[in-house]
């Protein structure tokens, strides 16, 4: 009885130090009392903090799994902004070795839009097709700053393009998801963020493609372009 004792004592003295802990390292979707963690807030902060990281670090950072997700997310995006187009031939394929095992590793969509943006940066022909492809369907995520990171990433890789293949494959993808959600769009007059991102990507390709492209659209999409 008084080993159980005892044992009671220790662990109620551990657990404020463990509540602690969770407090630093909040995780995606954590509900603190009556307030939700600001993600975007989160990873804007961790940013600014890693601004001045070296690339040695920041990549170090990306790789290492023992990281929580915003600062990982953090981390990958100060290194896209300040190193990812300028890497050199020779240390690319590292990087992309690095980038691509954290994106299969990690199940925090805040680090991989982060990984799939900065992938077509390093290797635009290489990952432009696969990773738009996945940050579209991102842009439909429950979390509204992963979807609004999703856009925000593809309209930074498609804003400068004018490259018709690119926007071949952006306006197919869109065609073909909105095409199957016409039925919902009769009813629509306003459309909501996530949709008016889609329309946005899509009047990008029209532009780069020619205005013959609305022929393929259905009625429901035209009347909201």
């Amino acid at each position: 009885m008084k080993v159980f004792v005892l044992a009671l004592y220790a662990l109620c003295g551990c657990m404020p130090a463990a509540i602690a802990q969770q407090a630093k390292d909040p995780v995606e979707g954590v509900e603190m009392g009556n307030a939700i963690f600001d993600d975007e807030a989160l990873l804007d902060g961790y940013a600014q903090k890693y601004a001045d990281e070296s690339k040695d670090i920041l990549l170090a950072m990306a790789a290492d799994n023992s990281v929580g997700a915003y600062k990982s997310a953090a981390a990958i995006r100060v290194f896209r902004l300040k190193y990812a187009d300028q890497v050199l031939s020779a240390e690319k394929p590292a990087v992309l070795r690095t980038l691509l095992r954290r994106l299969n590793r990690t199940d925090s969509a805040f680090v991989q839009v982060e990984i799939m943006h900065t992938l077509v940066v390093v290797d635009r022909y290489q990952y432009f097709e696969s990773m738009t492809s996945a940050l579209i369907q991102k842009m439909d995520h429950y979390n509204r700053v992963v979807s609004a990171n999703a856009y925000e990433a593809l309209d930074s890789i498609t804003k400068s393009s004018t490259r018709a293949r690119e926007a071949r494959f952006v306006f197919n993808i869109l065609r073909k998801t909105l095409f199957l959600s016409r039925k919902r769009l009769e009813n629509i007059n306003e459309p909501e963020d996530r949709l008016k991102a889609k329309l946005s990507l899509l009047r990008w390709s029209i532009k780069v493609l020619g205005t013959q492209e609305l022929k393929r659209l259905p009625p429901e999409v035209i009347r909201l372009l």
